[in-house]
């Protein structure tokens, strides 16, 4: 018998693809890789913010999601932070497509100036914790069906 006969076509799961749409593929994460290695200095200074969990949580930067790459994301809870520069003009259809993908991961999305690092650290760095405060909160908790009593302590009605 063929030995190719045995194994899944290429691209095929168990060859290397990425059979989950949110896990990053081999080529993101060289690219990844290669951005973490030349962060801009904006992306550097608000990293020096987000970085060992100084905002109460993990970070990480130039984060793979898919194909595409987070510049800042927290994998709980789900928020992705983004420095747009003067590029994102000239590709907006693209940053769309790629925020569209990491809210349907569950992602919240924000986005900043990438000057913002610069010219308002502590303002960015409030928004960043009001969403992260806004996506831990829960709903209020639903009393329970017995009213937090035992079914042999209730009164009858």
């Amino acid at each position: 018998m063929d030995p190719d006969f045995l194994l899944p076509p290429p691209g095929a799961a168990g060859m290397g693809a990425c059979t989950m749409h949110n896990h990053a593929t081999p080529a993101a994460n060289a690219n990844a890789r290669l951005l973490r290695a030349g962060m801009t200095d904006s992306e550097r200074r608000l990293w020096s913010r987000l970085r060992r969990e100084q905002l109460g949580v993990k970070f990480r930067r130039q984060h793979p999601l898919g194909n595409f790459i987070a510049d800042f994301a927290c994998l709980a809870p789900k928020l992705v932070v983004e420095l747009d520069g003067s590029q994102h003009a000239d590709q907006a259809v693209y940053d769309a497509r790629r925020e569209a993908f990491f809210r349907s991961l569950g992602f919240t999305v924000l986005r900043f100036a990438t000057d913002a690092p610069f010219s308002n650290l502590d303002g960015v760095l409030v928004v960043i914790l009001e969403a992260l405060t806004a996506a831990k909160a829960l709903p209020p908790s639903q009393p329970s069906p017995e009213g937090g009593r035992s079914k042999t302590t209730r009164s009858p009605p």
